[in-house]
């Protein structure tokens, strides 16, 4: 039992590497199975279709994002979860350069297919702007908070799309220290 929960670790590792850096629709089976090292039939016992490997990759992120959440969440100050959050995307920017968003990317890809995917991974996108706006809640910012976290988020997501298109990873890092400046004043 503990080595077959390792083959599906280590497909659901290697899913979220190869997809993170080419995509889903460029992803295949047999590339996550090669990149696991698991032969390709023992693929299938964990994962019957793509879209099986897609629902276990979106909840892989959202455990990884949920966990990242929930450190933010033990700071006192909800000015300093947001600079935790704006921290987060300004510590990726390498990474942000040569793939994009890991959220923003995927989310924008599988809903050009539309379907079951699409749904859950705007489920990602929405879980942190609906606790980006709870930040703001607890600022005092009422009913105003929807809209500053949606500013807050689309800048991040913004600027890691042109740092990714652009490949220069300074142009997140101009953005961010913008924000904390913004935070700051709020």
């Amino acid at each position: 039992m503990i080595k077959e929960s390792n083959k599906r670790s280590r497909l659901l590792e290697a899913a979220n590497k190869l997809v993170y850096a080419q995509g889903f629709n460029q992803t295949t089976l047999a590339d996550i199975a090669r990149e696991a090292e698991v032969p390709l039939g023992n693929v299938y016992y964990y994962f019957k279709t793509k879209e099986d490997i897609g629902q276990a990759l979106i909840g892989y992120r959202a455990d990884f994002y949920g966990g990242l959440i929930a450190q933010w969440d033990r700071l006192p100050d909800p000015k300093q979860r947001l600079h935790a959050l704006i921290g987060e995307v300004e510590g990726q920017r390498e990474a942000l350069a040569a793939s994009g968003c890991p959220i923003g990317s995927l989310c924008q890809e599988l809903h050009k297919d539309g379907g079951v995917l699409a749904e859950k991974s705007a489920d990602l996108m929405g879980a942190i702007l609906g606790w980006t706006e709870q930040q703001f809640r607890e600022l005092g910012k009422g009913t105003e908070s929807a809209d500053l976290a949606l500013h807050l988020v689309t800048v991040l997501q913004g600027a890691s799309l042109l740092t990714h298109t652009f490949n220069k990873p300074d142009l997140v890092l101009r953005e961010t220290t913008r924000l904390r400046k913004w935070v700051d004043s709020l």
